[in-house]
């Protein structure tokens, strides 16, 4: 009987890793997620903290809108001129998520990451409703290239 059911369990494990791998990547993912602030006394293991106008504040770690969300962009330079912003619209589930969010976190921080670091916040002044949020500043000309191959431009009805 041990034989026999570590038979299955290795088929079951076999079975799940190949449906795993089989499933992929479909296409490339936008490596961009905003995280909504949140109180310091909440679950450690669920906020990170983070610096905004030389105060300490904490951010959810699951992001309120990600690369899921996301359907086209547009990019631009930032006042800077020593990066780029961008301009994103999402899916109109994610753009009533955000609204929602956004509608009770007046005076609160919304940091977006991308690319592995955290690139600009924004203090939420109204609820953000329109489908569309914009990363004033961070990115670097070869991340612009990568969501190129990632997402169409707004206005674009394919990839370029």
């Amino acid at each position: 009987m041990k034989f026999a059911t570590g038979f299955v369990f290795a088929l079951m494990f076999v079975f799940s890793a190949g449906v795993v791998m089989a499933g992929g990547d479909k296409g490339k993912k936008v490596p961009i997620a905003f995280h909504i602030e949140t109180e310091g006394t909440d679950n450690p293991k669920m906020i990170f903290p983070y610096r905004v106008m030389g105060k300490d504040r904490f951010f959810r770690r699951l992001p309120e809108v990600s690369s899921k969300d996301f359907v086209a962009f547009s990019p631009f330079p930032s006042e800077d001129q020593l990066s780029y912003g961008v301009v994103l619209q999402m899916k109109d589930k994610a753009r009533r998520r955000l609204a929602a969010v956004t509608m009770v976190s007046t005076d609160k921080w919304l940091v977006c990451q991308a690319f592995g670091r955290i690139v600009d916040a924004v203090l939420i002044d109204a609820p953000v409703d329109d489908g569309v949020v914009v990363v004033w500043k961070g990115l670097t000309i070869e991340e612009v290239r990568q969501l190129d191959e990632a997402l169409p431009r707004i206005g674009d009805k394919k990839k370029k």
